[in-house]
This record gives C-alpha cells, sequence and structure tokens, in this order.
C-alpha cells in the first residue's frame, strides 16, 4: 500500500444484540462512512459475538522480540557514531587540521546542517510516495544509501592536496553526507510506528534504540576521541608558551626546525582522522546489515483502508497544524540547539579555555557513558512519573554543572560535571523520540480519514531542530571569528577564551529554560496519552469485526 493512501474513518455497528447480518457493513461495503464523535470513541459498546474477538495471533504480531528490538535499535547506531564524531570534532578540524578559516568554517558548518534540514520535508515527501516492496516501504531506503554514505563521510575527514578550493570541498561533501543520512534517518525514524501499533512495544523499542544510540554516541566519541587525540597535543610547540617575540629571539635553524616539527605533526593528523573515518565508515555497513536481517517493517493491519489518497501538501497543513506536534517540536528545537553548541564547542574549551586538552577525550567519554548507564532508569522514571515530568527533571540537570565548569576549572570539577551532564544528555535523547510517537498517534484520532504521514511529523522535526542547530553552530563560529580566533595556533587571545565560556555556559543555559517554559504547554499528559490509546484500540477492533463480518458474508 502507498504511504500517502488515507484511511477511512471507522464505522460503528448499528445493533448490540445481533451481528449476523447487520446493515453497517453493507454500508460499509459500498464505502459510506459513519461519523464518529469524540464521546463515542471511549464510551461506544461492542457486539460479543465471535466475529468481535480478535484472533490470537492479533496480539502476537504487536509484541516484539528482544532480538527484534536490540537489530532496530543497533541499525541507528552508525547515525549516532557518527554523529557524535562530527558535533565534538568536526568544528576543531576543520580549523586546526584543515585549516580554513573560522568564516569559512562557520559557512560550512552552516550551510550543511541547513541543507540537511531542507532535505528531511523533500525526503519525507518521497517517502510518502514510495510503494511497499517485498523488504518494506522504508528500509529500501536505508539500504539504498548506507554506501554512498559511507564514501561522502571518509571524504569529508579527508584534506585535499589543494588549499585554495578546501572550502568548496568540505562544504560539498558535508551537503552531500547530510543528504544521505537524511535519505537513511528520516526512514529509520519513521520505523518505529512500523515495528507495532501497541504503544507499550514502541516505547520499549524506543527505549533499547535510545540505549544503543547512546552507546554509538560514546563509541564515536571513543574511536574519534582516542585515534585522534595525538592530533591535538602542544608536541608540535616547542616553546609551550611560544610567542612572536621568542620567535624573534630565535635563530632561523630553530625556526626552520620548528617550521619541519609542524608540518610533519599536521601530516600525521590528518592521518589519524582518515583513520578513524575508515573504522566509523565499517561500522555504517555492519550496522545496517544487522537491522536488515532482523527487523521485519509492517503496516497498521487492522487500521481502516480507503483508495482515496491525501496529497502531501494536505497532509503537510495538517501536521502543522496539529497543536501538540508543534509544541513538542518547539520545545526540543532550544533544547537541542544548547546540546548541540556543548558539544560542537565541548573539545576547543577544553583545549583553549580551561587548560584540559591531555584529558579532553577522557571527559568526553565520562559524559557519554553516564548517559548510556541513565538510559534504563530514565524509562523506568517515564513510566512511572510520566514523560513530561521526565523531561523537566532530566533536562534541567546539566544547567548549573555546566556553569560550574566555567567559574571553577578543574580536572575534579571537570569529571563531576561529565558525569552530571550525562544524565541529561540521556533525557534529551530519549524523550523526543518516545513522544513523538504519542503525538502521531493524537494525530491519528484527530484526522481518522488520513494515513501514512508518519514521515512527515519525523521529517519536519529533524528540518526544525537541524536548521535551529546549523545557525547556532554558525553564529557560535563567528562568534570564535570575531574575538580573534587563530587558526592553527599554541594558544588563543583572551577574548576567544571568554567567548568559549559564553558558548558552554550561558546560551546553553538560555535556550534549555527558553525550551522548558515552551513544554510547559505540552498538552499530552499521561491521561490523554492512556485516553488515545483505548481510543485508538476501540478503532482497530472495529476494523477487524468489520473484516470478519465481511468474510463471513462473502462466505455464506
Amino acid at each position: 500500500m502507498e504511504a500517502g493512501t488515507a484511511v477511512a474513518s471507522s464505522e460503528k455497528p448499528e445493533s448490540s444484540a445481533a451481528v449476523s447480518v447487520p446493515p453497517a457493513p453493507a454500508a460499509m461495503a459500498k464505502g459510506e462512512k459513519a461519523p464518529v464523535t469524540s464521546g463515542d470513541k471511549l464510551t461506544m459498546k461492542h457486539p460479543e459475538p465471535a466475529f468481535t474477538k480478535v484472533p490470537p495471533q492479533t496480539h502476537l504480531d504487536q509484541k516484539l522480540s528482544v532480538c527484534s528490538k536490540l537489530c532496530f535499535a543497533i541499525g541507528g547506531a552508525p547515525n549516532q557514531v557518527a554523529g557524535s564524531a562530527t558535533a565534538f570534532f568536526l568544528q576543531i578540524y576543520l580549523l586546526d587540521i584543515a585549516q580554513i578559516n573560522p568564516f569559512q568554517a562557520s559557512m560550512v558548518l552552516f550551510v550543511g546542517k541547513a541543507w540537511g534540514a531542507v532535505t528531511d520535508p523533500i525526503v519525507g515527501f518521497f517517502i510518502t510516495k514510495s510503494k511497499w516492496t517485498k523488504i518494506g516501504r522504508l528500509m529500501p531506503w536505508m539500504v539504498g544509501c548506507t554506501p554512498f554514505m559511507v564514501v561522502s563521510y571518509f571524504y569529508l575527514w579527508f584534506v585535499p592536496p589543494f588549499t585554495n578550493g578546501r572550502f568548496i570541498w568540505y562544504m560539498g561533501f558535508y551537503c552531500l553526507y547530510q543528504t544521505l543520512i537524511t535519505c537513511f534517518h528520516v526512514p529509520y525514524s519513521a520505523l518505529t510506528m512500523f515495528l507495532s501499533t501497541d504503544q507499550r512495544e514502541r516505547d520499549s523499542a524506543t527505549a533499547y534504540r535510545m540505549t544503543v544510540e547512546v552507546l554509538g554516541t560514546l563509541v564515536g566519541a571513543a574511536i574519534q576521541g582516542q585515534i585522534v587525540a595525538s592530533a591535538h597535543t602542544l608536541k608540535h610547540c616547542p616553546h609551550r608558551n611560544l610567542t612572536t617575540g621568542h620567535l624573534g629571539n630565535s635563530s632561523g635553524t630553530e625556526i626552520i626546525r620548528s617550521l619541519a616539527l609542524s608540518q610533519d605533526f599536521l601530516s600525521h593528523a590528518k592521518e589519524v582522522y582518515m583513520i578513524a573515518a575508515g573504522v566509523i565508515g565499517g561500522l555504517f555497513l555492519v550496522c545496517t546489515v544487522v537491522m536488515f536481517l532482523g527487523v521485519k517493517e509492517r503496516d497498521d493491519p487492522y487500521a481502516p483502508k480507503t483508495d482515496k489518497a491525501i496529497p502531501f501538501h494536505k497532509g503537510f497543513i495538517l501536521v502543522m497544524k496539529h497543536g501538540s506536534y508543534l509544541t513538542l517540536t518547539a520545545a526540543f528545537l532550544f533544547i537541542s540547539v544548547a546540546i548541540q553548541l556543548i558539544q560542537s564547542n565541548f573539545v576547543l574549551f577544553c583545549t583553549y579555555a580551561v587548560e584540559l586538552r591531555e584529558h579532553f577525550q577522557n571527559i568526553v567519554l565520562t559524559i557519554l557513558m553516564s548517559a548510556a548507564v541513565s538510559i534504563p532508569f530514565w524509562q523506568w522514571f517515564l513510566e512511572k512519573f510520566g514523560k513530561k515530568t521526565a523531561a523537566f527533571c532530566g533536562i534541567t540537570w546539566i544547567m548549573p554543572f555546566t556553569v560550574m565548569l566555567v567559574f571553577i576549572p578543574n580536572l575534579i570539577v571537570a569529571y563531576v560535571v561529565a558525569v552530571s551532564s550525562g544524565l541529561s544528555v540521556a533525557a534529551s535523547l530519549l524523550l523526543p523520540w518516545s513522544m513523538l510517537p504519542d503525538v502521531v498517534d493524537d494525530f491519528r484520532l484527530a484526522n481518522r480519514n488520513s494515513k501514512g504521514h508518519e514521515a512527515i511529523f519525523y521529517s519536519l522535526y529533524a528540518f526544525f531542530t537541524k536548521f535551529a542547530a546549523g545557525i547556532s553552530l554558525g553564529v557560535s563560529t563567528l562568534c570564535l571569528q570575531f574575538a580573534g580566533y587563530d587558526t592553527g595556533a599554541c594558544r588563543q587571545p583572551p577574548p576567544v577564551v571568554y567567548t568559549l565560556k559564553l558558548l558552554i555556559g550561558a546560551a546553553p543555559v538560555a535556550c534549555i529554560t527558553t525550551g522548558l517554559m515552551i513544554l510547559l504547554m505540552y498538552p499530552i499528559s499521561e491521561d490523554v496519552r492512556l485516553r488515545n490509546k483505548l481510543a485508538l484500540e476501540e478503532l482497530r477492533n472495529q476494523s477487524i469485526t468489520c473484516k470478519s463480518l465481511r468474510a463471513e458474508l462473502s462466505s455464506a
């Protein structure tokens, strides 16, 4: 079935006493629609004969095995591995290894993210037009784009032999990589809705996914950080406090030796970045194969169907009018910008602002290990106290600790901040992807004649968050340009240090505060979520009843 097909409204049997040949199925056979009010969907009574009973395999179909959940989760790991590497290291790579100026680096980061954001709804559009195949509607997208994505990722970390065109090189490959990762991530995110129709199973699969993705982020930071750590030491600076005055007093032989050492060091830095890119590219291929072999994509088999297609632009308008979706997206847009600011500037902050360049890779690993360990805790917490409460409790935790690191920059405080910040990173990763399916369910109840727009929800969410992240990254790198960032220097001037402290402390706190204030208006509480779940089960049971009646009538 095409994703763009609509779902017919659910019909209500007219008789509660006898259902052998009721009038409702005949009407339904002609394609007539019976209106269902918001009150009916929770209070309607159904007959008790055999037709209304769900076959045993119907319930079993919604139960996901641990193996399926793990394979689904592993499929998303490479995206986080690569995302972790680019988030923490791409900015400092462009500035200190590729040695393009801060303005060009800001343009690469902004245009690449903005281009990735623009491609999200475009890919969502084409996915809604895709037909079902033997392996599903979403799986061909993910399998097909993976080899090209690996190639584009590798060349993103390759320093070309020319210097004048490096800006165009990195702009082109970063935009290509963002396009291909979108072709993977949008269908992968939407796949959550096609694993099961049961909310608890989807939430469980999301928890598996977030746990493995945080582990993937950890692996990405570990691979990239440990392999390229030697590229960000002071070994290429013969005098650690080297200044222009020192150079002026040095002999010509010392200067030549210093330059030769610097060139050898730069060549070594380029090599280790390519090695890291090759390892991460291999993980992409392996994890995609595991997902392909272990995950079965399913349509909702019990939703009413119609042959009338809903145009993409109408589905887009319906989605953008859905209040709970707009509130959730706006809230996590600001929160994701805050996390992105911390990720992209953290290595620079440790290197130049707090003299922790020898420890930054271990601090990053501590943050991500804390996040990985706390994912199960947040899954238990949201089930116990609700998703909205979990968002507030989890995400506010990071604010005092990032400020503490700015004002108390020593190693012990850095590790304490790393452990505490990991809790908030885990919550910011888990909560939006756990809450989005609830919004989609709410949309399905409000728009029962519209089906196949799951990809629009996920692609637009990615569009807004990526676009905002692109702006924040571009602006933060421009701030470094205005502060006087010196590409390739061993030390940075005080205005750069002050700017990095603002980008790590004050800016993320302001963004998180704004996002949480918007989240206060999020309307889907736990009571609403439960009502939506019962209403959807009611609609699916009606659909099963109708199909059973039609089969009985056709065989009579």
